[in-house]
């Protein structure tokens, strides 16, 4: 027996719950009773291995798939970005912006959002024309023009080139202070998921394996104290041994990307 409640998120104090949420393909369980409440505004980072049941949740989040036992509840206002911008090529960036909405003064909610990612040079240009982060920007425009009340990333940074990352991630946070969503981030990377969020889970064969509250103060980079630990930690719970830096490494390598993650990335 399932169920899939949309709520108001204004009226509850977790928009998202989840109450022994099963889904499984054939014999495969990839979510596996899974218990999880997010606050709103909380920014929750979902890291694992392959296979481990993180896109799958995602996608039952977002209403892309189903689940075949327990109970879900999301807010009826929602948006997902994904790893791929998923862009209409025949469609200009404004119009990709409000894509599936019919809502008044259409066009200028577009240039707000594209505004807000620092694209209203590009309110005319084709996907083909943009860059990488660019049409990443563009999407992630579509996500907030629809004022979600849960903000679902799966692995939007992926792809991109590392400085472009960096600044992306000054980007979303920033629109999450201003926009105040529950977001959920769906990534591989560890570092990513410190810098980011207030709560990482670590998930394993579709269960919570462990939930660390992130209390690093921000603004986040990886040389702060307290940082490596938490990584060592998260590694450890996805089988990774941390190796630890060498002093000298440390003095060389932790200066120069440290003073870049300082200059581009949550300042």
């Amino acid at each position: 027996m399932s169920s899939i409640d949309l709520v108001d998120a204004a009226k509850t104090a977790h928009p998202v719950q989840l109450r022994n949420v099963v889904r499984q393909f054939g014999e495969q369980r990839v979510i596996d009773g899974l218990d999880l409440d997010i606050a709103p505004g909380e920014f929750v980072a979902l890291l694992g291995a392959s296979g481990s049941g993180k896109t799958t949740l995602l996608r039952s989040l977002a209403g892309l798939d189903s689940i075949d036992s327990g109970q879900l509840r999301v807010p009826k206002a929602r948006a997902a970005v994904f790893q791929e911008p998923r862009l209409m090529p025949w469609k200009r960036a404004w119009k990709n912006v409000i894509l599936g909405l019919r809502i008044p003064n259409a066009r200028a909610r577009a240039v707000q959002a594209l505004t807000e990612v620092g694209l209203a040079h590009r309110l005319e240009a084709y996907p083909a024309t943009l860059s990488g982060g660019e049409a990443q920007r563009v999407a992630l425009a579509r996500g907030l023009v629809r004022e979600p009340k849960l903000l679902l990333l799966d692995e939007p940074f992926a792809a991109l080139d590392a400085l472009t990352r960096i600044r992306m991630h000054r980007l979303i946070i920033d629109l999450w202070r201003k926009h105040t969503p529950a977001v959920l981030l769906v990534t591989h990377d560890v570092d990513e998921a410190i810098l980011l969020a207030d709560r990482v889970i670590v998930l394993a064969n579709g269960k919570i394996a462990e939930q660390l509250n992130i209390d690093l103060p921000r603004a986040r980079d990886t040389g702060q104290e307290g940082f490596q630990e938490i990584r060592a930690r998260l590694l450890s719970l996805l089988g990774v041994e941390a190796v630890e830096p060498t002093p000298q490494a440390t003095s060389a390598a932790s200066q120069s990307s440290n003073n870049s993650i300082r200059r581009f990335a949550h300042g």
